[in-house]
């Protein structure tokens, strides 16, 4: 028991921060032209793998060994994904919600929600879908280290999400609402400050236990200084609270970057990666 114990307390010794989000897209180049034309991402780094029949493409607003980034995956053929009830949204800060907004609606971009405050709240905010129909809320907040802020997820039991979180991923629960009136409550989870870096929004509304995943939206990669010592604590964490292990720590065959991959007690799926291999990828090691 004792060593279980402390195995346990390595995630919060960890120095971990949110690498990409990586998901499907029906066309790469439409994607990337319109978070670089409307969005004002960069995009940070393209690649085709012919034999293995697809190509992605990394973008953010800064550096990848410094910031976080979306990794958008295309494969050959497929135009069209399920994004499903599960998957709720991607958030960028601005310091004008209103130019964006409208540089969105000059594109051809849908505005699913006017500029305004959010409900019960003060914080003005904005939603806007990109080509494949994922959702960007658009939130108004002074300058920022980092506009890609936030993945939001829905969870069917927020307590039992904030635990495994916190037991197998070493985030702090930063900021917990619940909003009675619209009958949903969200904990924002992450590794700092949720105005200076991305965070996960877990989402519980109401009675709903259950959500379809779709095919779209993939997982989200974190970095550790030790796949082994993580996997170790995931696998004792999702005995205690469910999910599981889905890929063993190691090295990817061909990239020799170490992962190790698990799923959340709904099924949200994580990527645990060696952080000195990552920079190697980037080449910054």
């Amino acid at each position: 028991m004792a060593s279980s114990e402390n195995v346990l307390e390595w995630p919060q010794k960890d120095k971990r921060r949110f690498l990409h989000a990586v998901y499907r897209v029906g066309d790469l180049d439409r994607t990337i032209k319109f978070y670089t034309e409307c969005f004002g991402m960069k995009l940070l780094r393209k690649r085709d793998v012919p034999e293995e029949k697809y190509a992605n493409a990394f973008l953010g607003f800064g550096p990848e060994d410094t910031n976080f980034a979306v990794e958008l995956t295309y494969n050959y053929g497929v135009d069209k994904y399920e994004i499903g009830t599960g998957f709720g949204h991607f958030a960028i800060a601005t310091e004008d919600i209103t130019k964006l907004v409208e540089t969105v609606r000059a594109s051809g971009g849908k505005v699913a929600r006017e500029p305004g405050p959010v409900k019960g709240g003060t914080t003005v905010i904005a939603f806007v879908d990109d080509p494949d129909g994922y959702k960007f809320e658009i939130i108004q907040r002074g300058p920022t280290p980092e506009p890609l802020c936030q993945v939001m997820l829905r969870v069917g039991d927020l307590e039992r999400s904030i635990q495994f979180y916190q037991k197998a991923c070493g985030m702090k629960l930063l900021r917990k609402k619940d909003v009675p009136d619209y009958k949903y409550t969200i904990a924002m989870m992450g590794y700092a400050d949720e105005h200076e870096t991305t965070v996960l929004e877990l989402t519980y509304n109401y009675g709903v236990t259950e959500y379809t995943k779709g095919n779209a939206y993939a997982q989200v990669a974190i970095s550790t200084e030790d796949v082994y010592k993580s996997a170790e604590v995931v696998d004792i964490v999702t005995k205690e609270l469910g999910g599981k292990i889905t890929r063993q720590p190691g090295p990817i065959p061909g990239l020799n970057t170490k992962i190790t991959s698990f799923l959340d007690p709904d099924g949200w799926k994580t990527v645990l990666v060696d952080h000195v291999d990552f920079l190697k990828e980037l080449g910054k090691a």
